[in-house]
């Protein structure tokens, strides 16, 4: 009966025992077994010995659900550590790309400054290409004639008083000026054109400004005036000779030796001298290629009474040299 009685003892714990118990951790030992010698992928394999609980249960019911949890969590470890790296090198190529674009943004900032230094020089030599070809090309001055209209001399005082001679004069001077220039017009000006005498300056004019086109010419005239001058005693050789004395007429009652008079010598050339500089621009490009002609003008006058009011050439008494 005892016997019985344990029996259906234990069938019954047995028997309830799957139903009554509470699950049972299960613990694992797990070793790697394989690594991969690329660097890249790791295979790990795990080899589960079932370790009894204290209890003393089985493990038999919880093994596989065990077993795969534990291959899925390892599995998962290895993608998020995957995932990492390939994050990693991503994020270092990123960087390396920047790095390029840093490399290469470099030369295109320095695009404008170097646009702007080749067209300067570009331009500065184009500029001094123009220069050198239109520097050679200066303007011809031809000096023709001179007419004096009046010249007077009389008596009178200066300015504090003291009495002397005193001129007065009027002239008109003609001259040619022609532009060489095959490519660019000149502005032209000039200063003081001063007549003088013995060191006086007896009379004076200026050159109107006038522009001149590109290979073209034309006649310039200036007024010159000279009004109540003081000579300072200089003026003698300026005063006409007084008209000759008249011829008496022959006596017929008188026989005698015929005398026979003499016209007075006519005076000497005065000498005068005519000095001025002409200016000529020319604006090739604006204030950047702006050459310069000057010509420096020297004449030499024989004025002679007997040509009032009659043109004096001076084609062959002038010098003209650039400055």
């Amino acid at each position: 009966m005892h016997t019985n009685a344990a029996d259906s003892e234990a069938t019954s714990l047995s028997a309830s025992s799957p139903t009554r118990s509470p699950r049972r951790p299960a613990y694992f030992v797990q070793s790697p077994s394989r690594d991969s010698h690329d660097g890249e992928k790791t295979a790990t394999s795990f080899h589960s010995t079932p370790v009894l609980s204290p209890m003393g249960s089985p493990p038999h019911s919880h093994s596989s659900s065990s077993r795969f949890s534990k291959i899925n969590g390892g599995s998962k470890r290895k993608l998020a550590h995957a995932g990492d790296r390939k994050f990693a090198r991503i994020e270092e190529e990123g960087l390396l790309h920047d790095g390029d674009r840093e490399d290469k943004g470099l030369p295109r900032r320095c695009y404008v400054l170097a646009f702007i230094v080749g067209f300067s020089l570009l331009f500065a030599f184009f500029s001094l290409i123009l220069y050198a070809a239109a520097k050679p090309q200066k303007p011809k001055i031809l000096v023709k004639s001179i007419t004096f209209e009046q010249l007077k001399v009389q008596a009178g005082q200066d300015a504090g008083g003291i009495g002397t001679d005193m001129i007065t004069m009027n002239a008109t001077l003609r001259m040619m000026y022609r532009n060489t220039g095959t490519f660019f017009g000149v502005h032209v000006t000039s200063s003081p054109i001063d007549l003088s005498f013995s060191q006086i300056t007896i009379g004076s004019g200026t050159i109107k400004k006038f522009y001149q086109s590109r290979k073209s010419q034309r006649t310039v005239i200036v007024n010159m005036i000279g009004d109540k001058t003081p000579l300072y005693g200089s003026g003698s050789t300026l005063v006409p000779p007084p008209p000759p004395a008249p011829i008496p007429p022959k006596s017929k009652k008188k026989k005698g030796p015929i005398v026979i008079v003499e016209p007075p010598a006519p005076p000497a050339p005065v000498p005068m001298r005519l000095n001025f500089t002409v200016r000529s621009h020319a604006y090739v490009l604006g204030k950047l290629v702006h050459p310069k002609f000057y010509k420096r003008i020297v004449c030499l006058i024989n004025f002679e009474h007997k040509k009032l009011n009659k043109h004096i050439a001076l084609t062959n008494n002038c010098t003209v040299t650039s400055v």
